[in-house]
């Protein structure tokens, strides 16, 4: 249990710290909101940018997030509990839904590159996998911090990485959450 917790959490927090860096530098071109904008510019800080995006945007991402959840807890409809005998770390195949509702990518390796890798290889990977999500787990939380809090990161302060931010990042709907 505390094996998959902790390859879920450093996946996540991998995903969260190149998304910080993409979204720190980086906007996308086309229209994202329905009235055909675009979102924040790169002179607000990840943190302002998700403050700024439509509330339908945020209950958008958590929902995908939920169903992600549900399809890894109930096994993508293929695979035993990670509690009743699944591999630490081991995502379902999306084979189910490819067949019964439309075409989409595994999200471990989607094009089958890995499946043909030995054990002791895939047992590398892993712990390496694990160690990135641990750094990536520092990495983003010292993003958050140097942001919130002027001087706790020094080297960021240094390379002129910081946006200050006023707000809570671990409040997601502040100021804007109602049913």
């Amino acid at each position: 249990f505390l094996r998959h917790a902790g390859i879920k959490h450093g996946r996540v927090a991998m995903a969260a710290f190149v998304g910080y860096c993409v979204q720190s530098n980086f906007i996308f071109p086309w229209p994202q909101h329905l009235d055909g904008t675009t979102g924040p510019g790169l002179e607000f800080s990840p943190e302002q940018q998700w403050d700024m995006i439509p509330e339908a945007a945020k209950w958008q991402i958590f929902t995908l997030i939920g169903l992600l959840e549900i399809w890894d807890e109930t096994g993508g409809g293929s695979l035993d509990h990670y509690m009743r005998g699944r591999k630490p770390g081991q995502y379902p195949s999306a084979q189910l839904f490819r067949d019964n509702v439309h075409f989409c990518l595994d999200l471990y390796d989607p094009f089958g590159f890995s499946k043909n890798r030995s054990e002791e290889k895939k047992a590398r990977g892993l712990k390496a996998e694990v160690n990135n999500g641990r750094l990536a787990m520092l990495g983003i939380f010292g993003f958050l911090s140097a942001d919130k809090v002027p001087g706790s990161v020094p080297i960021l302060d240094t390379l002129g990485a910081t946006t200050p931010y006023d707000g809570n990042v671990m409040i997601p709907f502040e100021g804007n959450f109602h049913l």
